[in-house]
């Protein structure tokens, strides 16, 4: 057995885990079903177009205008394979097409309008809702026919970000792509798979590609976070994405909720037996999809690896995180520029000179000092720190947070890796999911902005603030 080969085990889990991977294979079959309908049907397309992106955007209508399966099957693997043959450059123009040629027909639209205003019932209703939407909803329902459609119009968004900034009318593609993947990949759909040494090697060299918080070196880094009995991964698939995770969370089985992230991850550390676990950490969420940005199903992930988890392991107590803070270090940087800066005074930006210098953790004599006014700065970056929406300004936090967890612990020095020091100077932060508590988390930071935070973060805060409210521990 080699490293990129790993094979399954014969206990239950591994069993359960093949035949999960079985029935993938078997939606592969219809996925082949279709290919040859698509190879059949090629024949029927008209090869005469060249291949600009107004070419491209003709066969698009002609998909748009197509009665038959077969040749629309066809035309949309057609379409989509002339795209990906596209420079980028010829790609940002086809987009564009999309957005000036298959909008809401106008004369359609006021039609429907005026049929509207003049009798008000369900009936005009549904005809104006069919006649405001853009043609492009429809054509993209027409590309998703095509073999593997689906994650190659995630892939069609993903390019679209990449233009998006120099062409701002790509905003109205990506809406109607937001819209049809909300619906395409709702939660009803994903289906939560256990990943292991088991697992086929090409998902886990996805796992290592993907991996977003704590990079995986090698196979034998992946190994130490999959198969020892105190480690836990799940992710979501698709039924049309078989071999693709959309999100996966790496977890780690402890006595006591950490502090740090090396001593979860070190090579020497002693593997503890899962019944004397205590405490679920979920020290890595990685999404995998960057066209599906956007698309919330993190929540969804985190809340029925919960149910798993508590429903395998009936003696732990405590579900948390050990989260970065990634915007940490860039938003105390403004701080410490900003003359009227309310959460920093002049004497904690002297203090906080001794984070320019290489090698500031090592400095016992300042240290003390950068601690405490660092910690203070931590407790009103995530406690008073708004977005101008009047969110919190950890992109992080607001996941969490809205997701029902609380504020529990801010963590100095929990992650020293060169990445962690350069985004949050070492902070970590522990988010725990309290069952009983997650509903009225939730409610009272959406409706009202409330952050539920631990006594020990609130009393960070330096008294002589403004005063805000945020949610007491209970």
């Amino acid at each position: 057995m080699t490293d990129a080969e790993p094979q399954p085990t014969a206990d239950a889990p591994a069993v359960a885990a093949a035949a999960g991977w079985r029935n993938a294979v078997n939606i592969s079959f219809f996925s082949d079903l279709l290919q040859s309908i698509a190879d059949r049907g090629r024949s029927m397309i008209m090869s005469g177009r060249g291949g600009t992106a107004k070419d491209l955007a003709g066969l698009c209508g002609d998909l748009l205008s197509s009665r038959g399966e077969a040749s629309g099957v066809a035309l949309a693997r057609e379409i989509l394979d002339r795209y990906d043959a596209l420079e980028d450059a010829a790609k940002a123009a086809f987009l564009r097409e999309l957005v000036q040629r298959f909008g809401a027909e106008p004369a359609a639209l006021e039609k429907a309008i005026a049929a509207y205003r003049e009798k008000p019932d369900h009936r005009t209703l549904l005809d104006l809702h069919k006649a405001a939407e853009p043609r492009r909803q429809e054509l993209i329902r027409r590309l998703n026919l095509s073999p593997g459609g689906t994650l190659r119009l995630v892939r069609m968004r993903e390019e679209l970000f990449r233009h998006q900034a120099d062409l701002p009318e790509l905003e109205a593609l990506d809406a109607d792509f937001q819209h049809l993947f909300s619906s395409w990949f709702n939660r009803g759909f994903l289906v939560l798979r256990p990943i292991d040494w088991s697992t086929p090697a090409n998902i886990l060299e996805k796992i290592i590609r993907y991996e977003a918080v704590h990079a995986i070196e090698s196979w034998d880094d992946l190994r130490r976070r999959l198969q020892p009995a105190d480690r836990r991964c799940f992710a979501f698939f698709h039924p049309q994405i078989v071999d693709e995770p959309l999100i996966f969370v790496e977890v780690a089985l402890t006595a006591e909720i950490p502090a740090g992230i090396g001593p979860l991850l070190a090579e020497d550390r002693s593997v503890i037996d899962p019944r004397q676990a205590t405490t679920a950490v979920f020290y890595s969420i990685s999404n995998c999809q960057e066209g599906l940005r956007g698309i919330s199903f993190g929540n969804f992930l985190i809340k029925q690896v919960v149910e798993e988890l508590a429903r395998q392991l009936p003696a732990l107590k405590n579900f948390v995180t050990l989260s970065p803070a990634p915007t940490f270090a860039s938003w105390l940087a403004r701080e410490r520029r900003n003359e009227a800066s309310q959460a920093l005074t002049d004497e904690d930006k002297g203090v906080l000179d001794a984070l320019d210098a290489q090698g500031w953790t090592q400095d016992a004599v300042r240290l003390p000092a950068v601690r405490r006014v660092l910690m203070e700065a931590a407790a009103y970056y995530y406690l008073r720190a708004k977005t101008p929406g009047g969110r919190p300004v950890d992109p992080v936090a607001r996941f969490h947070l809205g997701n029902g967890a609380r504020l529990e612990r801010l963590n100095w020095l929990g992650d020293v890796s060169p990445k962690g020091l350069k985004q949050a100077h070492g902070l970590m932060v522990n988010y725990l999911y309290d069952l009983d508590d997650i509903e009225k988390n939730h409610e009272a930071f959406v409706n009202k902005g409330r952050v539920a935070a631990a006594s020990g973060v609130r009393n960070a805060l330096r008294s002589d603030l403004p005063s805000r409210e945020v949610v007491p521990l209970q």
